[in-house]
């Protein structure tokens, strides 16, 4: 299966894909419903649900997804659990073994001399585990186990009597496998109160949420994602997953392991529970049974989880700390471009609207899922978002496919997506493919973090009406450096001062030039740039009408430190730094205004970097 573009569904990615595969999955009707148990016969084949649960307690879920049904043996590495907890693992080690059997879960596998069950997964090891249940009574027996899995699912859970009634009149070959144990010394005394415990733990209800939580809570070392409580002693999880990774899905575990690679359980009420270790947890129910007492869709849906999302847990991603590396809007970290008052106070007060995400190590399902949920719960709040792939060491094909439909999502909602830094011909190599063709406008690939950034401004200012071209001024009164000057001294200002021309590409001053004039910029778009020692250029700033550049020339005279470029055609002024030291004698209340903007606008580019700065460092 691979995740379909559906490029107007303004939803989560991981929902998205999880809908397609319900979709995929519904028409499957092949199998049967388990009907050595009658109650279990009356299930409605039609009934077929989905949830994923992460370990930190996101849940996604699908179709029948709060159908209860019967856990049947998903209770089975759960209860082991509180084995494990009541009596040790020592104890529980006597009593029952961890081999596989390669048989079916109702086989009677008995290691020969002992009649020690072979695993706790099958009937047998079940029946063992449920007889050293600690409990001064079988009601308080009882107790525990319902109380241990309602921890589990974070709800408390109830018995369907009439399920139980009629395990407990029809089960016949468990009744005698608990006097065999009773026959080898496993099962002290009367093997019927452990039977009877053994058949409610079976009945207890559930639905599909539930048995993803439950997985989650293993995921999460024994704690609930949701509740904070804790359902298991965390040196007992890996106990239990390493049954249900040899012996959960009875005599198909081998291939189970191999095409979907997670610690499971399954049970013949039809769910499937299976667990990534550290990451989430699955679950699926669907009463249609295999021959060998699983869910057919359950077995089906998680191989194409697996496969498509990159699951297997022999394919762990290498980890980073986190995959987002710095997190900010435009109201705190702008572009090299400097705008004029207005365009500045727009883009503080509509910054937030975009996002900047600087990600690091590689990106697949259980690493990028958390990005994709933050996104998508910010809502038509967002209007951009970028994505800075410089430090990403590696995309899969599932995350390269995950941010397909989140562009698409973007799109439907009148989001722009803004990619900066990325690897093209290794970096998302598929994703053009896959992103819908209509979508094509929603998403944009810069080869720098800075111009992706100015990307966004220009984008957000254009939707609050601002012009993004810099409109010229036609005297030297417009200019910022003259705000206050007196009338007659703008005109002593001009007297003073050269007018120059560009061409669009030409360079107006040149690193290491003699720093002597002060240039003020009329009409069109200059860059300072600096040479890296790897090859290119580096932007440090973009300068525009009303702005001016060279004001060390004023102060310290020295050389030039970086090269100015027009980027378009432009117009200057420049006034030399011995004009301007005439001044001083001439016009000292006019050297003194420009000194004073000039010192306004390093103030304001001091607390721009500031304010950047905290925010890359929160």
């Amino acid at each position: 299966m691979t995740l379909t573009s559906r490029p107007f569904a303004a939803v989560s990615p991981i929902q998205d894909f999880l809908e397609q595969l319900h979709a995929r999955f519904a028409t499957l009707y092949t199998g049967a419903l388990a009907s050595y148990i009658p109650e279990l016969a009356r299930a409605d084949p039609g009934h077929f649900g989905i949830a994923i649960a992460t370990a930190d307690g996101q849940v996604y879920e699908v179709g029948q997804s709060r159908q209860c049904f019967t856990i049947q043996s998903v209770s089975k590495p759960l209860v082991y659990g509180a084995a494990l907890e009541d009596c040790g693992p020592e104890r529980v080690l006597q009593a029952v073994g961890v081999e596989p059997s390669g048989e079916a879960f109702n086989s009677i596998s008995l290691e020969p001399g002992t009649g020690r069950p072979l695993n706790p997964m099958i009937n047998a090891g079940a029946i063992a585990v449920a007889s050293l249940i600690k409990g001064d009574s079988p009601a308080r027996r009882l107790a525990r186990v319902v109380d241990a899995l309602s921890a589990y699912a974070g709800r408390p859970l109830d018995i369907d009597d009439d399920v139980f009634r009629s395990e407990r009149d029809t089960g016949h070959r468990n009744r005698a496998i608990g006097h065999l144990l009773r026959n080898y010394g496993i099962v002290d005394g009367d093997p019927e109160p452990t039977l009877e415990l053994y058949f409610k733990q079976c009945s207890l209800l559930v639905d599909c949420r539930d048995l993803a939580l439950m997985a989650a809570t293993l995921a999460n070392g024994g704690v609930h994602p949701l509740t904070g409580q804790r359902a298991v002693a965390t040196e007992h999880v890996s106990s239990m997953l390493s049954v249900m990774t040899t012996c959960g899905i009875y005599d198909f575990t081998g291939e189970w392991v191999f095409r979907v690679g997670l610690p499971a359980k399954s049970g013949v009420g039809g769910g499937i529970l299976a667990v990534l270790p550290g990451q989430l947890g699955i679950g699926v129910y669907s009463p249609l049974l295999d021959e060998r007492g699983n869910s057919v869709r359950g077995v089906q849906v998680c191989q194409a989880i697996s496969a498509e999302l990159g699951l297997h847990f022999l394919q762990p991603p290498r980890v980073a700390a986190s995959t987002v590396r710095a997190r900010y809007t435009l109201a705190a970290v702008r572009s090299r471009r400097q705008r004029l008052p207005a365009e500045t106070q727009l883009l503080d007060a509509r910054g937030a609207a975009a996002r900047v995400y600087e990600l690091q190590g590689d990106l697949r399902f259980a690493t990028i899922e958390p990005l994709l949920r933050e996104i998508v719960a910010a809502g038509e709040a967002l209007q951009f978002l970028m994505l800075d792939f410089k430090r990403v060491a590696h995309a899969d094909a599932t995350a390269t496919r995950l941010l397909a439909r989140l562009i698409e999502g973007c799109a439907a909602q009148g989001q722009q997506v803004v990619l900066s830094r990325v690897r093209r011909g290794e970096l998302l190599a598929g994703l053009g493919g896959q992103v819908d063709p209509r979508c094509a406008l929603a998403y944009s690939f810069h080869a720098q973090l800075d111009l992706g950034l100015e990307a966004c401004e220009r984008g957000l200012l254009a939707r609050h009406g601002a012009d993004t071209v810099p409109a010229p001024i036609d005297s030297l009164v417009q200019h910022r450096l003259c705000d206050g000057v007196s009338p007659e001294d703008v005109l002593h200002l001009r007297s003073q001062v050269q007018a120059c021309s560009f061409d669009a590409g030409e360079t107006l001053v040149r690193r290491d030039d003699p720093a002597d004039a002060l240039f003020f910029i009329m009409r069109g778009v200059v860059s300072v740039v600096v040479p890296l020692l790897q090859g290119g250029h580096k932007r440090l700033a973009t300068l525009s009408a009303g702005m001016a550049f060279g004001e060390s020339a004023l102060i310290s005279g020295g050389r030039r430190s970086a090269d100015v470029n027009a980027d378009t055609p432009v117009d200057c002024l420049t006034l030399s730094a011995a004009a301007f030291a005439r001044l001083e004698a001439e016009r000292p209340a006019l050297m003194v205004r420009l000194l004073h903007n000039l010192l306004l606008a390093s103030a304001e580019t001091t607390a721009r970097l500031t304010r950047e700065v905290a925010a890359l460092e929160g």
